[in-house]
């Protein structure tokens, strides 16, 4: 038996069907930006809230801070008036549903760090109104949503499944990907009970490839979770075969490149050297967290965790090799530029880049550097390396090139010319393979 909507669940349901909600992302960086492109490209009409007045600022103007978000499409949908930005949060109250974009990382001690929702839920409170959906998108451990957020926002009174709906949704983007955008990706949904549930999966259907529905927001957290650990673990796994085949004289790159020609029972994953972004070295230390809590292990993701931020470790460890094996020269003293410091290729997006580790052991062993990133001119402030903040791409021509001792590729963008880069440098040190893909050879190319 289907039992009948409340009046304010099938009014707010109406609203999300026929795009006539106001809807609300709190956090406009690289997963919130492109929420509010495709809610309002969909039709329903956004206001951006970010503490941030310089972005506030910029988006109003139709101007992008982000790479794969184009100017034009900000200039559209704000003369259009589908979108504005704003830093007032007073202006939550106007709003159908608040969907929270805003970062969770690590505290100095590898332990959760959910300042950023625990200070996003307590601006949103105050405004809280009966009919409102509020949905947390930032990656965090099972019961955050339930835990954490609704105690928080039910402290005035208001009851979430009742007066407000609660749900989590994690975000799936994947940025710097042409294939798949916000709009083509299909959202994992957990509700605090089915009213909520039901809302969150219409208002999401109107603007996404298509909703999948899970019993719990605990549901839907473990799911985010679960989705980068995989990653993690497999890219831990091909890291440790990189040095085992390193050591035997075989290509890693090789054997992928080999293996995933098997049609069933083998998926790929690529070696570097670290693990960068916003979720991947990230999210397997809430899980290990939450884990303790509850008394139980993590070994196989703990290992995992290690092997992967040990291979700034091991890059350097090839770069002082190959200098002396090749140049005899050692690392103190040597010119190095650094290819890349975004932390995948062609985004500029700096955030977790292993780029900045590999930097600061480089450094450390006196060695002098420079960096060239054709999509981050300059570096911006960085929590956990400070001092590299404001330092300027330099540009990647001859004159310069002849200037240093070694290259060493880190992050491999389809912009810069390898073939230049490998006819200039005495040596490239090449840790994604791009010389080979980009179909340049030499004998100055060390893999790493």
């Amino acid at each position: 038996m289907t039992l009948a909507l409340s009046e304010t669940t099938e009014w707010l349901r109406r609203r999300f069907l026929d795009r006539t909600a106001q809807i609300g992302v709190i956090g406009l960086g690289y997963v919130g930006l492109p929420l509010v492109s495709a809610i309002a490209q969909s039709g329903f009409r956004v206001i951006g809230f970010d503490v941030d007045q310089a972005k506030v600022d910029a988006l109003n103007r139709g101007k992008s801070y982000i790479h794969h978000i184009p100017d034009s499409l900000v200039a559209g949908l704000v003369l259009g008036g589908r979108f504005e930005a704003v830093a007032d949060f007073a202006k939550l109250g106007t709003v159908d549903a608040i969907l929270i974009c805003v970062p969770t990382p690590l505290t100095k001690h590898r332990e959760p760090d959910l300042s950023y929702v625990v200070g996003t839920t307590e601006a949103v409170a105050p405004h809280l109104r009966r009919g409102q959906l509020v949905v947390l998108e930032s990656t965090t451990y099972p019961g955050t949503t339930r835990d954490v957020m609704r105690p928080i926002l039910e402290a005035g009174g208001l009851i979430s499944g009742r007066d407000f709906y609660l749900a989590y949704s994690p975000e799936r983007e994947d940025p710097g990907n042409a294939e798949y955008n916000a709009r083509k990706i299909p959202k994992v949904v957990g509700g605090d009970g089915p009213d909520a549930l039901l809302l969150t999966t219409t208002l999401y259907d109107q603007f996404v490839a298509g909703t999948v529905p899970v019993s719990s927001p605990e549901t839907a957290e473990a799911v985010k979770l679960t989705e980068n650990i995989f990653r993690a673990v497999n890219i831990a796994l091909v890291n440790e075969l990189k040095l085992i085949f390193d050591s035997m004289g075989i290509d890693v790159w090789e054997v992928i490149d080999a293996a995933k020609t098997k049609p069933f029972g083998f998926m790929p994953f690529y070696p570097g050297p670290g693990l960068g972004g916003h979720c991947i070295p990230i999210d397997p230390f809430y899980l290990t967290w939450k884990a303790r809590e509850n008394d139980v292990s993590t070994r196989f993701i703990e290992l995992a965790g290690e092997i992967n931020t040990a291979m700034p470790h091991y890059v350097v460890e090839r770069v002082a090799q190959a200098l002396s094996e090749r140049l005899t020269k050692s690392v103190r003293g040597a010119n190095i530029l650094i290819l890349g410091v975004a932390y995948k290729k062609n985004v500029d997006d700096t955030r977790e880049s292993p780029s900045f580790k590999v930097m600061e052991l480089l450094e450390k062993r006196g060695a002098t550097l420079s960096f060239h990133d054709p999509l981050v001119p300059e570096i911006p402030r960085l929590r956990e390396h400070p001092e590299f903040g404001g330092r300027r791409s330099v540009a990647l021509d001859r004159a310069n090139l002849a200037q240093f001792d070694a290259a060493l590729i880190t992050t491999d963008h389809d912009q810069v010319d390898y073939r230049l880069l490998v006819e200039i440098c005495p040596l490239v040190i090449d840790t994604r393979n791009a010389c080979a893909r980009a179909g340049v050879k030499g004998a100055n190319i060390v893999k790493a």
